[in-house]
């Protein structure tokens, strides 16, 4: 009662001061002024202003030795900085293969200034830093995410790792183990899409270029050493090759680093200009890679994975720099796919072809995914299949009659369902610091500029149902590309195949038999 009267005395002192009776008051009874109106006896503020323009720039700048600075603003106390290097297994024509496999797990070893890897990780730990190597195909990438305040040292760090890595007999001894055991997890992986990329591409580009092998073969284990692993160094981690790239650093300071530690620094391979560079362009081939295996004991325990047959067929699509890129990334996105208990709604993919046409008619199927992988001057759109081994005919059929009905007619729905889900994806995997951090070093690398998420998402927008039909006319005349591995007893010929991707339905050829 007693709160109630306070509150009607206020009110009426309130309506006495001539102020509206709904204005809100503080809680020791006196008019509260909103944050929309300037307080009394206080300088006026001034906010500081930006055009948006500078904030999304990607800043490139050339050393004089020809390396690339490439930087990326971003919001935070923590940075992601790394060199990316112009080799990979592609490059390895006149080595054996391997060499990029044995770089990458010996990244952030020891260098003539830390003597051991312990030395780099307490080093890095000063600045809450981590590392990282990553080798590809195409590309090796030495990445450090630290306190943009250790920005100096790391990148003092990446220049000696990368520049002076020692390479010692101990540490090869050590790299051999770790890729031997790589080697064997492969091979007893209950997923086999690893194993089945490399067969793809071994199919794909037969001996050549992006078709060697990405994971060292296990007889070239032994013969890499320190002399070997120099001569690729000296080849291929040259000034012009390499890119240092930071996301969430400052340019200046980046560029002023890099003149300090990259800029004539004698590598440990010694001084010399490279003479067996190689710099073929891929050359798509088609084929067939089969790989028998019993598959009933890949997967032991309670509940034991069924014994699969896995087959992958793919086709030459385009290099990431053709402007076809986009209309193939749109077609992958459609063609969509996964495994028959992912679960979830449309951002899972639920609504795509490989879902809507096979898994959810077919109830028999494992699994049916689409992959685009793109290069620089080549591409592989493929589709991955699992079935039981006793339905491998049937299951061929599908994926092929699939590729056929990509020329078919594009509904207006499912193709902006696409676009817009390619889009979100881009978005949504450019919010991480590492992954901008890789798609600004890439890109330089590969382009020397940089395109902007919103470039990418106009381009993305204008891709209509024509481009995918004109993309899918192209892809079906190249050979195709086939991996199987698992129970291939009922696997149709390769020039079954073949035949029924240049048939009008997909079908495969009918076979007539007296005995089953």
């Amino acid at each position: 009662m007693a709160a109630r009267v306070a509150r009607l005395r206020r009110w009426s002192q309130i309506r006495r001061c001539g102020l509206p009776a709904s204005r809100p008051f503080s809680s020791c009874g006196y008019p509260a002024v909103p944050l929309s109106s300037p307080l009394p006896n206080l300088p006026r503020p001034v906010f500081a202003k930006s055009s948006g323009h500078d904030k999304y720039e990607t800043r490139i700048s050339v050393l004089d030795n020809g390396l690339r600075v490439a930087s990326q603003d971003k919001f935070g106390q923590f940075c992601t900085v790394g060199v990316l290097v112009n080799a990979g297994s592609r490059h390895e024509v006149k080595y054996p293969s391997g060499i990029s496999h044995f770089l990458e797990k010996l990244a952030f070893s020891s260098t003539a200034q830390f003597g051991s890897k312990d030395e780099i990780l307490l080093t890095l730990e000063k600045h809450g830093g981590i590392c990282d190597c990553q080798s590809s195909r195409d590309t090796t990438m030495f990445a450090v995410s630290a306190e943009v305040k250790g920005l100096e040292t790391m990148v003092n760090l990446l220049a000696d790792v990368v520049l002076h890595p020692r390479l010692t007999d101990e540490e090869l001894e050590m790299t051999r183990l770790s890729v031997s055991f790589e080697l064997e997890d492969l091979q007893m992986r209950p997923d086999p899409e690893p194993l089945l990329t490399e067969m793809i591409h071994a199919a794909a580009y037969r001996d050549n270029t992006v078709g060697l092998p990405r994971f060292s073969p296990a007889e070239n284990v032994e013969k890499i050493d320190q002399k070997l692993l120099h001569s690729f160094l000296r080849n291929y981690y040259t000034p012009d090759r390499l890119v240092l790239a930071g996301v969430g650093v400052d340019h200046e300071q980046l560029v002023e680093y890099a003149n300090r530690y990259l800029l004539g620094v004698t590598p440990v391979w010694g001084p010399g200009t490279p003479t067996d560079v190689d710099r073929s362009l891929s050359q798509y081939t088609g084929g067939i890679v089969k790989v028998e295996k019993d598959m009933t004991d890949v997967s032991l325990g309670p509940t034991p994975i069924p014994e699969l047959t896995h087959i992958m067929i793919g086709l030459e699509s385009c290099s990431f720099l053709e402007d076809d890129f986009i209309p193939f990334a749109v077609l992958n996105m459609m063609m969509g796919g996964g495994g028959s208990f992912s679960a979830g709604g449309p951002g899972k993919g639920m609504f795509t072809r490989l879902y809507l046409n096979v898994l959810n008619r077919h109830h028999w199927m494992y699994n049916a995914t689409a992959y685009h992988h793109s290069y620089e001057d080549s591409g592989l759109l493929c589709i991955h299949a699992s079935a039981d081994p006793r339905q491998v005919r049937e299951m061929v059929e599908i994926i092929t009659r699939e590729f056929i009905s990509m020329t078919g007619s594009v509904g207006e729905m499912e193709l902006e369902r696409a676009k817009t889900q390619l889009k979100s994806m881009l978005m949504m995997n450019l919010e991480s610091r590492p992954v901008i951090f890789e798609d600004v070093g890439r890109q330089v690398l590969a382009t020397g500029t940089r395109k902007l998420p919103q470039e990418l998402c106009t381009m993305i927008g204008r891709v209509t149902g024509d481009d995918i039909k004109r993309v899918t006319a192209k892809m079906l005349r190249s050979k195709p590309a086939v991996a199987a591995l698992g129970d291939l007893s009922d696997l149709p010929t390769y020039e079954h195949i073949q035949q029924a991707l240049t048939s009008k339905d997909g079908r495969l050829p009918r076979i007539y038999r007296l005995f089953r």
